[in-house]
């Protein structure tokens, strides 16, 4: 009997050891918005709020509700692709001006990684970014952005600075997550 056990509770351990992505994965749900053609992971114990004139889609943290990750829609000028937008820089740059620090908002938001990814024929730019608040609060942004049937789809991570590397890992998993279709 405790053969057994020891031997399960060392496959377990093994597994979790060999993949620890397999792991963490299973602490995320899958959420799916097939009529605007998206879909992402997110944290297990988070939560999905309505947002009124805002965000396609909110979810945060039960405990710590300023951890969020969102979804908005854009409109693109028709048969523009992502690529016609801008190199992941000028994307990022303007992303970060218009929604993360717009003019008068007292934040600021420095753009400090853009790289490109393609993924099932789409192309993805992950975006990073360092955000002061005007009461001097950090906060780290990770964006996915994409170009689908005529709209930009941004997905967006916000995660206090304190608590940045602690969640690091699970936050760049839920953002590579990040599909439309």
């Amino acid at each position: 009997m405790y053969k057994r056990i020891t031997l399960i509770l060392l496959l377990v351990l093994s597994f979790s050891i060999i993949s620890p992505s397999v792991a963490e994965a299973a602490g995320l749900k899958s959420f799916v918005d097939s009529a605007d053609g998206y879909q992402f992971n997110y944290p297990n114990g988070w939560l999905q709020v309505k947002v009124a004139d805002g965000p396609d889609v909110v979810f945060h943290d039960l405990i710590e509700v300023s951890e969020n990750v969102s979804v908005i829609i854009s409109p693109v000028p028709t048969g523009k692709t992502l690529s016609e937008l801008g190199t992941p820089s000028e994307v990022g740059y303007k992303l970060g001006k218009a929604a993360l620090a717009p003019v008068d908002s007292g934040r600021t938001a420095e753009l400090i990684n853009a790289a490109q990814r393609e993924r099932n024929g789409k192309i993805y730019y992950f975006l990073e970014y360092e955000v002061k608040l005007p009461n001097g609060q950090k906060r780290h942004n990770i964006s996915s952005v994409a170009v689908s049937r005529g709209k930009l789809f941004t997905f967006n991570a916000s995660v206090p600075q304190k608590r940045w590397k602690k969640i690091q890992r699970m936050i760049d998993e839920v953002v590579s997550s990040f599909t439309v279709y």
